[in-house]
């Protein structure tokens, strides 16, 4: 078994993609590290040899973050944001799209489920 950075790499599923299922590798990092190592693309995961794992897991350990080094710096990024208080820093701090996406309609993903507001009340009328 395939265990790289902490992820058991899926057995089954071809070299190029299995490496994908670590954070902070996709598939053009997966081509980069699979040429420097020597290893055809095609290859499943579950045909590497022990020395093929110990090769791929040196090249990401040395000079990848990945996991939780890159999930930790991604998160003070954004607490940095809202630290010091910048227009994305806000957004992120209200669960509101931070790219300039609209939200009249749609962003339902960043917003949630819909919270329904009372329509106005009709005046009782006097006679």
């Amino acid at each position: 078994m395939a265990r790289i950075a902490g992820i058991d790499l899926p057995k089954h599923k071809r070299v190029i993609i299995g490496l994908t299922s670590i954070y902070g590798i996709g598939k053009s990092v997966s081509k980069s590290i699979l040429d420097r190592v020597g290893i055809n693309y095609d290859k499943k995961v579950e045909e590497l040899t022990d020395d093929e794992v110990n090769q791929i897991r040196n090249i990401i350990t040395s000079e990848f973050k990945v996991e939780g080094a890159l999930k930790a710096e991604v998160q003070a990024n954004i607490k940095r944001l809202m630290d010091i208080g910048s227009y994305r820093g806000k957004r992120h701090r209200r669960g509101l799209p931070v790219r300039g996406q609209r939200t009249k309609t749609n962003a339902r993903t960043r917003k949630g489920k819909r919270k329904t507001v009372a329509g106005k009340k009709k005046a009782i009328a006097k006679k």
